[in-house]
C-alpha cells in the first residue's frame, strides 16, 4: 500500500529540504561548490554519496552545522518519516554556547522542524539571533531568562512563548539545565 510513498527520510531529502527553505536554486549551490548541476541532483535524490569534503561545503553553504549531516541515521524502514526514537534523535550544532540540540521531527521535509533544547546551567546565547523565522517554545523544566525583540521574560515549566522574527538571546543563569521544545517555521537547521 504504502511502498510507493518516497522515503522522505534520507540525507538527499534533508539536504533538499534545506536548500529550498533557503531559497537556494540547484544551480546556486552547485556554482558554490563547484560541482555539476546533475552531481546536486543525484545527491539530493540519494542516488551520489557525497563526500565528507563535499558535505562540511554543502552545510557550509546551508548555514547548518556538519554534525546535521552527518549524524543522520536510518530509522526501521516502516518507521521512517513517522517515528523517532529517544536514543535516535539526530544532534544538531555545537553545544559550545551549552546550548545541546537534538531534532525531534523525523526530517526536515515538512513546513516546521521541532527540536528538544537543553540549556545548561550557567550558560548563556552570546550573540542575539534575528532568523525570518516563527518560533513557539515549551518549558519541560528548569528557567530560562529570554530577551525578545528588546524586552525581557523569565520563564519556568509549563510555560510557553513566540518569537517572530525578532532579535531574542537566551540565558541560564541558574543551578540546574532548562529543557524546551522548539517548533520552528520554517526548518533553519
Amino acid at each position: 500500500m504504502n511502498s510507493q510513498a518516497p522515503n522522505r527520510s534520507t540525507l538527499g531529502a534533508d539536504i533538499r529540504a534545506l536548500r529550498k527553505a533557503r531559497g537556494l536554486t540547484l544551480t546556486e549551490i552547485a556554482a558554490r561548490l563547484e560541482r555539476s548541476v546533475g552531481w546536486l541532483s543525484q545527491v539530493e535524490r540519494d542516488k551520489s554519496e557525497p563526500s565528507i569534503s563535499d558535505l562540511r561545503q554543502i552545510a557550509e553553504c546551508l548555514g547548518v552545522p556538519m554534525s546535521m549531516l552527518f549524524a543522520h541515521s536510518a530509522a526501521p524502514a516502516d518507521e521512517q518519516g513517522y517515528i523517532v526514537r529517544a536514543g535516535s534523535r539526530r544532534p544538531m550544532g555545537s553545544g559550545e554556547e551549552g546550548l545541546i540540540e537534538e531534532l525531534l521531527s523525523p526530517d526536515l521535509t515538512d513546513d516546521f522542524e521541532m527540536v528538544h533544547s537543553t540549556f545548561e546551567p550557567r550558560s548563556q546565547m552570546q550573540t542575539p539571533a534575528d532568523r525570518p523565522t516563527q518560533e513557539v517554545g515549551y518549558m519541560v523544566s528548569g528557567r530560562l531568562d529570554l530577551t525578545i525583540g528588546g524586552r525581557q521574560f523569565s520563564v519556568g515549566p509549563g510555560d510557553s512563548f513566540r518569537i517572530k522574527h525578532e532579535p531574542y538571546q537566551w540565558a541560564n543563569p541558574y543551578d540546574e539545565p532548562a529543557v524546551a521544545i522548539w517548533v520552528i517555521a520554517p526548518p533553519v537547521y
